[in-house]
């Protein structure tokens, strides 16, 4: 307050340094999702040393689909086939070989649809943007003849950026803000504070993607976060400052008592969320860890902005965001005037008919959350993770209607032989495996071994029947592990069974970081509440809203209902890290509502003993604010819904239905429930367990307390 504007010229100096930083070192993402040690994995180990030699550069096919009546195979298609290849690699230095569809002999049955596989000198992420736009291109020139010419390969041929999705999304958080705050500049304060935050933080995990391996998914599910989490801090502070301002404390005091109390409930709030996100790392999944690392860098870059900065903003704007200068088109649109008694209807409704509310909300959520029993977790297809309009799923869809939905599933296996293996054995082993792969159901082709230079080492595609992320296909990958011959080692690699590698490792980490999140939120949560029987409650709450969050996504995403509604190309797996994240996010969020809403309860109770008070005066006090933050949470989730990126789309589906299950039916409704159903009993402590744990002041009580004293 007394340095307000060095504060603020402080923090933009800040965001300008960092800002600069990006300029000189730019963007560094590596959008590889792998896990070390996995067979898949180990197995691609074992090939870059056999293969030593083979190219390791980017690689894009250009599917081509001959005109209606015609073949790919005509002299004229040929020939525009060949100049578009010729263009191609006299246009760019970086283009190392093409290998035509001829040459591949690739064409399907009827030979109207084939591709050509374009390699180049560098890594996916290292090939240079303008090789990129050279290739998007010139593959007009096959288009203008009539021939359908698609991209697809390693190369990200669809990017995304900010879009009128996340935009809406702030907005509709805004005019929550103003009817809550009957004020449209207090409206803009939280959106401003949020924004100054998300700057910082995104910048700093840009410039830190240039030192550390850092996915691109991570910088949106910081902004998801960060947009998310900083409106909502902003709102419980400028709230308590507001309170105080009605009271009648000066606008030092008043930014002064807000920050105590509110804010040292944001730094608890935020803290918890950065453990839930930080929590990622007992997976031990690398690309986990640091997607937790770059969220929780939003995080605290929210809370600094939300304790340090806005109650600078505050001290700058002082008396003109009073609630006695509220907007009258809002008072009226609210219906509240100066000195009314908030209403609490709900709350009466609730406590009326616990048991009634209590069964029937958790029914709700039990029957939503039953399609997370036949869950199948994968990683997106360009078939599932485009939109239709792009090149990406318009390749997809002609390589599986020209050569079946395995196409996109081959599989690498390696057959590795003992030097003490003559010829004529090596061949007769690679023969025997050769037919043991052609009797499994699940198998379309087998190729030809392709041996390295030393003779040592074979690699043999396998296409499936079935598609990536199919059961049968990750059945497949298991049934050829199984394979054992003697004196030889069998691998089996590929993006495909890289990514069933993934899934199966995140599936088994998930029950122990489940187990990791529940047993931290009841240690956390006795030693707030002072109960032993209230933190139980929550937990069990977190773990119903959690598995209707689950099921409801699994409902959508792979039993395909309502794709529309929320934009998905089609039904496919449910992404694999999405129910590790929704873990860790939702814990932290579902915590902060816990303690904001049942915090207020305490205090009632402990004042006047009376449990019916004090479930009304909390439902009353804090419900307003805890629907304020879960709409806008919402709102801010919902717009990056409308993102055509199937991760980010997924993610914010999860989140978003996770606030409104949690914030809306167990809190606001289940919590106050079963507390009227438990009474005094919610309360219970053992006097012996109570002398040990220490005095967690959340909320700043004790300056409450000392303010009230002094008056």
């Amino acid at each position: 307050m007394r340095h307000k504007k060095s504060v603020i010229s402080g923090a933009f100096l800040i965001l300008l340094v960092l800002a600069l930083g990006t300029v000189k070192w730019g963007p560094s993402f590596d959008d590889a999702l792998t896990i070390p040690g996995t067979p898949a994995e180990e197995a691609n180990d074992v090939l870059e040393d056999a293969f030593s030699g083979a190219a390791t550069g980017a690689q894009a096919d250009i599917v081509f689909q001959a005109p209606e009546g015609e073949a790919l195979t005509d002299a004229d298609n040929q020939q525009a086939i060949n100049d578009l290849l010729t263009t191609i690699q006299d246009s760019d230095d970086h283009v190392e070989t093409i290998a035509p569809p001829s040459q591949l002999q690739n064409f399907n049955d009827s030979e109207t649809v084939g591709y050509a596989t374009v390699t180049f000198d560098e890594p996916a992420e290292e090939v240079p943007a303008s090789s990129i736009e050279n290739l998007e291109d010139s593959v007009d020139q096959t288009r203008d003849q009539g021939i359908q010419t698609e991209l697809t390969g390693d190369i990200e041929f669809s990017g995304h950026g900010i879009g009128s999705g996340e935009i809406l999304g702030i907005v509709v958080a805004f005019l929550v803000l103003a009817v809550t705050f009957a004020s449209f500049l207090a409206a803009g304060m939280p959106i401003f504070s949020a924004m100054l935050g998300l700057g910082i933080s995104l910048l700093l995990i840009v410039i830190g993607s240039n030192f550390v391996n850092i996915q691109g998914v991570s910088l949106s599910l910081a902004a998801m976060l960060g947009i998310a989490v900083g409106i909502d801090y902003s709102l419980f502070i400028m709230t308590r400052f507001r309170k105080q301002l009605a009271e009648g404390h000066s606008v030092r005091e008043a930014a002064a008592i807000a920050n105590g109390t509110a804010g040292s409930a944001v730094v608890f709030a935020g803290i918890t969320v950065m453990i839930g996100l930080l929590g990622l790392s007992i997976t031990g999944i690398p690309f986990l860890t640091m997607m937790g690392i770059g969220a929780s860098i939003s995080i605290l870059m929210a809370v600094f902005v939300a304790i340090i900065v806005l109650p600078a903003l505050l001290g700058a704007l002082g008396h003109r965001i009073t609630p006695f200068k509220s907007n009258r088109f809002l008072n009226a649109f609210t219906r509240t005037s100066k000195g009314d008694r908030p209403q609490n209807k709900w709350g009466g409704f609730v406590t009326k008919r616990p048991w009634l509310v209590t069964i029937i909300s958790t029914a709700l959520l039990v029957t939503i959350a039953l399609p997370f029993t036949h869950v199948n977790l994968g990683l997106p297809t360009d078939g599932t993770a485009k939109q239709e309009d792009t090149t990406e799923h318009k390749a997809y869809d002609l390589q599986t209607e020209a050569y079946g939905e395995g196409v996109h599933a081959t599989l690498t296996t390696a057959l590795q032989v003992d030097d003490s293996m003559n010829q004529q054995t090596v061949q007769q082993t690679l023969q025997e495996m050769s037919t043991d792969l052609e009797e499994l159901d699940a198998v379309d082709r087998v190729a030809q071994p392709i041996p390295n230079e030393a003779g040592d080492t074979y690699i043999v595609s396998v296409t499936p029947t079935s598609g990536p992320n199919d059961p049968q296909t990750k059945n497949l990958v298991e049934n050829i592990r199984s394979f054992s011959y003697e004196n030889t080692e069998l691998f089996v690699t590929g993006t495909t069974a890289v990514n069933i590698d993934i899934s199966d490792k995140l599936q088994d980490a998930l029950p122990i970081f489940a187990l990791f999140v529940v047993g931290f939120a009841y240690v956390l949560l006795v030693l707030v509440f002072r109960s032993v029987l209230l933190p139980l409650k929550a937990v069990l709450g977190f773990l119903l809203s959690l598995a209707a969050t689950l099921g409801f996504v699994v409902f959508v995403i792979q039993d395909g209902h309502l794709l529309d509604l929320f934009g998905f190309p089609g039904e496919s797996a449910v992404l694999a890290f999405l129910p590790i994240i929704s873990i860790g996010i939702l814990f932290g969020l579902a915590m902060d509502y816990e303690v904001f809403l049942v915090s207020r309860m305490r205090e009632v109770y402990t004042q006047t003993g009376d449990p019916q008070e004090a479930i009304l005066a909390g439902m009353r006090d804090n419900g307003k604010v805890v629907v304020a933050a879960g709409l806008i949470m919402m709102a801010v989730f919902i717009g990056f819904i409308a993102t055509p990126d199937a991760m980010v789309k997924s993610i914010g589906l999860s989140l978003t239905f996770g606030v409104l299950f949690d914030a809306f039916v167990v809190r606001l409704t289940i919590v106050p429930a079963v507390m009227k159903l438990m009474g005094r009993a919610a309360w219970y402590m053992p006097r012996w367990l109570d002398r040990l744990l220490p005095d967690i002041d959340v909320e700043g009580e004790k300056l409450s307390h000392r303010k009230n004293q002094d008056k």
